[in-house]
């Protein structure tokens, strides 16, 4: 926060939220703390702020604050103390012990067995990607992507078709993705903000149309009924799932076209022009991409590969593993798609990546490219290339803590939808506006798609009204990554900015004008969906419309900046020439 202006509107924001919450501790002073009944089971909260519309409070408070003031970790603290105080109804004394506390605190993010093993991952791969950095995997693969990548437009596509293939699952996508093509993307000033951008994109839109994926596994069980099986209405929604297919699309269309706008195109001019990847002052992860020389034989591109691929296959085994895949006594034995319904992302995630980062040890010795001590100083590198993400996943998961579980967001959501039953047609499409909204609010889709499908398959009887069901569990997926892909507080936008080795807050701000520009054809694309209910017909509309869009924003960007965009084609090429 330098600038005067931005201190002033940080400082008004403290005091209205401040004036807020005086008022909100005195009208609701006596308001009894409510009860909830849905779907059967009855659910007490031990705050009147439960259900309502204050229940959005605490992630729109981090949000607004992050947005004005670009720093992250206060916003997202105070965002987490205004969830605390709704919760303790304002008791002075207990604000802090709650937001610390074992209820919803950070104590109680950080003893949740899931929570613990995303952690144990990313601290694996942090280690790995430091061994290979040590290793020359990364600079060999950095000299081969020079040779064999050409153009800017092929380092793209090569980020989004690795993005594509590591589709298992978001997290681990974001951190391999960047590992890889860091170097790649370096090699044809491609700014690191744009580097995030396509790591988030194929990060939770691919695994969202995956089968084989743990975000299959998540919606498959979020929407169990005894009309029809979880598994096949996630795949029947895949064609309708708009979002994430038109941001696949997207990243095609603006790679192809060279095309970039917003603050993302002072992020690609600076990169271009003046040899600058970052633009801001903010390196977070300054000096982690300066790649080791090997200190045996020289290096070569399988030293970076060969721990890659090994590392997915050990994914993949340990997800399957944690479903019960090689258990004689589940019912998921020796069936790999309902074992990876079954799965445990965190657990399959862990025992994967230890088995990874074992097995490229060992594989560095046997190569002779790192000594035996030299190799174990990637424990604490990797460790601490990884504590800003894993302090920002923290505050995160505190924060969605508070919403959806102290405070109960979801049942405010219920409410929201219960008065539109008479728009069933158009519904589809509001369900998509409202699932991103909580998804932004919130920062998880997976929490948004819990809340959103078991309204979509209540709403939508499967029995009578098979198409609208399955249209609106496909708008509800695709909110919840809208959102999730905009929030500045999402777990996978932290983590694409952790791969892109970029500032987190440069990500987000480049990245929302092309997700608002996605999720406005989408929401088109839903209500056409809602009258037509012709899955191929609608794709194929819903694709024309995108590539419209960006050739008329194409148009429009090249004749206010035509000499900005001169200055970078002359650079571009200036570059081919010198490779």
């Amino acid at each position: 926060m330098e600038k005067k202006s931005t201190r002033t509107a940080y400082l008004v924001a403290i005091i209205a939220l401040i004036a807020v919450l005086v008022v909100l501790a005195v009208t609701y002073s006596d308001v009894p703390n409510p009860t909830f009944t849905y779907d059967g089971e009855e659910e007490s909260f031990d705050t009147p702020f439960a259900g309502t519309l204050w229940s959005m409070l605490p992630p729109i408070t981090a949000i607004v604050l992050a947005l004005i003031s670009k720093e992250v970790y206060s916003s997202l603290f105070i965002g987490c103390l205004v969830g605390a105080a709704l919760y303790v109804k304002f008791a002075p004394f207990q604000i802090l012990t709650a937001v610390i506390g074992t209820d919803f605190g950070i104590i109680s993010v950080l003893s949740d067995s899931y929570n613990m093993g995303i952690i144990a991952f990313l601290v694996m791969l942090g280690i790995m990607v430091d061994l290979m950095n040590k290793g020359g995997g990364s600079e060999a693969f950095g000299r081969w992507a020079t040779k064999t990548v050409k153009s800017r437009s092929s380092a793209q596509l090569l980020t989004m078709l690795l993005g594509v293939l590591i589709f298992v699952d978001d997290y681990f996508n974001c951190l391999t993705v960047g590992a890889v093509m860091r170097p790649v993307t370096e090699s044809h000033k491609i700014s690191r903000a744009k580097l995030a951008y396509i790591i988030d994109a194929t990060a939770a839109p691919v695994c969202m149309i995956a089968p084989v994926s743990s975000w299959a596994a998540a919606v498959s069980g979020y929407v169990q009924s005894d009309s029809v099986n979880g598994f096949e209405l996630f795949l029947k929604q895949i064609p309708y799932n708009y979002y994430c297919l038109l941001t696949l699309t997207m990243i095609i269309t603006i790679s192809l076209l060279n095309l970039d706008y917003g603050p993302m195109l002072t992020h690609e001019y600076n990169a271009q022009v003046k040899d600058d990847l970052f633009t801001t002052p903010e390196r977070p992860f300054e000096g982690a991409d300066e790649y080791e020389k090997p200190s045996g034989s020289k290096s070569s591109v399988a030293d970076l590969l060969v721990p890659v691929i090994v590392l997915i296959v050990c994914c993949i085994i340990g997800m399957i593993y944690s479903g019960g895949f090689f258990d004689a006594e589940s019912d998921a034995y020796q069936n790999f798609i309902e074992a990876f319904s079954n799965s445990d992302a965190s657990v399959g995630l862990s025992i994967g990546s230890l088995a990874g980062m074992l097995f490229t040890f060992v594989y560095f010795w046997l190569r002779r490219q790192i000594d035996f001590t030299k190799s174990f100083d990637s424990v604490p590198n990797g460790f601490i290339q990884m504590v800003s993400p894993i302090l920002i996943l923290t505050l995160a998961w505190t924060l969605c803590s508070f919403t959806r579980f102290a405070l109960g967001s979801k049942y405010y959501v219920v409410d929201a939808l219960a008065g539109a039953e008479g728009l069933k047609q158009f519904l589809p499409a509001i369900i998509f506006i409202i699932g991103g909204l909580i998804g932004f609010a919130t920062g998880t889709s997976w929490g948004t798609i819990g809340i959103m499908a078991p309204i979509v398959v209540s709403v939508f009887d499967y029995t009578t009204e098979p198409s609208l069901c399955v249209i609106g569990l496909a708008a509800a997926c695709a909110g919840g990554v809208c959102g999730d892909h905009c929030s500045p507080i999402s777990d996978t936008t932290i983590m694409a900015s952790a791969g892109a080795h970029c500032y987190h807050l440069n990500h987000v701000f480049t990245q929302l004008p092309y997700a608002i520009t996605v999720a406005v054809v989408a929401f088109i694309s839903f209500i056409i969906a809602g009258l037509i209910q012709n899955a191929l017909i609608c794709l194929v509309i819903a694709m024309a419309l995108m590539i419209g869009t960006l050739f008329v924003i194409k148009k429009v960007v090249d004749q206010k900046h035509s000499g900005i965009f001169a200055e970078m084609r002359k650079a571009d090429e200036a570059l081919y020439h010198a490779k």
